[in-house]
């Protein structure tokens, strides 16, 4: 009842900061939700990855998963996790096995309870996700080291054949970096998923009925390690050029957003081009100023002052109840607005930033001459 209650509720809490707070970049989803959804019944399910951080494992796997998935306990991952770090104590030992966490011990082999009981899940046909690594990486994710002999042993003594799928990610080192509290948000985190690892010629082979169950358990961990190696290279090189597109596409939006307000004709506002020409040697000067001044002294009356050095009537009017950077912005989404909805108004009363400047001039500027 635990289970059916924490894996969904933890589950959607990772999925929602991941896709939420972060940003996931996934290449090849649709591989594993085939994997997932469209295997065979009782057919195994092997996903291998590297191990960059801690909260690798909830937080990669919930990010790709849809919330829906995420809702059915029963059929997603079981994992393992090393019993001095995950069950010190019996509370966490209560938690981690109610989130579909087996105990490993460290340095016992690959015989021990831990990996039996992993088998077993395998063997009514479970998913159980493995990092073949043993460990987080030692240099924050730049390398995948190889693959222990464990992953091995999963993959051969399970009465069926398992689908092993291997994907990789980059940035969780970002997320949740060595000696962190709380992970971070506002990071990108790219994961590529591989296609299924074949061992079909590793295991129909003359040589494998005579090798040792040792050596195949390596050869069968030496291919995933490759495997996993490979996609490294493919994952760093995605998301160098994701970044690189991300850094272009910001460039082009402040270049568009300037050439917007250099194309605004600002003169039915009482802002011509040239007193914005001005007001930007204006705010460069109250910069130098400011630079200049003690904290104590640089008070908001620098700004007053500015606002009221311009002359043009109505604008410096304006300008001395607003900060200038939201009066330029405020006059160029009016006039945008105002350009678009010539085609679709016929009475200029209906167009929203008219109706604010007429309520400010009635409001300031009619009510003095009214008493006048």
């Amino acid at each position: 009842m635990l289970q059916a209650v924490a894996v969904p509720l933890i589950g959607n809490v990772c999925h929602v900061f991941m896709n939420g707070l972060n940003r996931v970049q996934v290449y090849g989803l649709e591989k594993l939700h085939d994997a997932l959804l469209n295997r065979p019944k009782n057919k195994p399910l092997i996903t291998v990855s590297n191990h960059v951080a801690s909260v690798d494992d909830p937080f990669v796997i919930a990010s790709l998963l849809p919330p829906r998935v995420l809702l059915d306990a029963q059929n997603l991952r079981w994992t393992l996790c090393a019993s001095d770090r995950c069950f010190s104590n019996p509370v966490t030992s209560a938690f981690f096995r109610s989130v579909k966490v087996l105990p490993v011990s460290r340095g016992d082999g690959i015989y021990q309870m831990g990996m039996d009981m992993a088998i077993s899940k395998l063997n009514t046909g479970g998913w159980v996700h493995i990092f073949p690594e043993g460990s987080r990486s030692r240099d924050g994710g730049k390398t995948v080291r190889s693959s222990k002999r464990g992953v091995g042993r999963l993959v051969l003594d399970a009465d069926s054949t398992p689908i092993v799928l291997p994907f990789v990610h980059t940035g969780m080192q970002d997320v949740m970096p060595i000696g962190a509290n709380f992970p971070r948000i506002g990071k990108t985190v790219t994961v590529l998923i591989g296609d299924p690892i074949i061992f079909d010629d590793l295991l129909n082979s003359e040589e494998a009925t005579e090798a040792s169950r040792g050596k195949l358990y390596d050869a069968v961990a030496s291919r995933i390690g490759h495997q996993l190696q490979n996609l490294k290279v493919k994952v760093d090189k995605l998301a160098l050029e994701q970044s690189i597109r991300l850094e272009n596409h910001n460039k082009d939006g402040a270049e568009r957003a300037a050439n917007i307000l250099h194309q605004v004709d600002l003169d039915p506002f009482g802002l011509g081009s040239h007193e914005y020409i001005r007001y930007e040697s204006l705010v460069e000067e109250t910069r130098t100023k400011l630079n200049d001044m003690s904290p104590e002294e640089a008070t908001a009356d620098v700004y007053t002052r500015m606002g009221y050095s311009c002359e043009g009537g109505i604008g410096s009017r304006i300008r001395s109840y607003m900060d200038p950077t939201e009066l330029m912005g405020f006059a160029a989404r009016g006039l945008l607005m105002n350009c678009r909805s010539k085609e679709k108004y016929s009475d200029t009363s209906d167009i929203r930033p008219l109706k604010t400047w007429k309520q400010y001039l009635e409001a300031n500027m009619l009510k003095q001459w009214n008493t006048c």
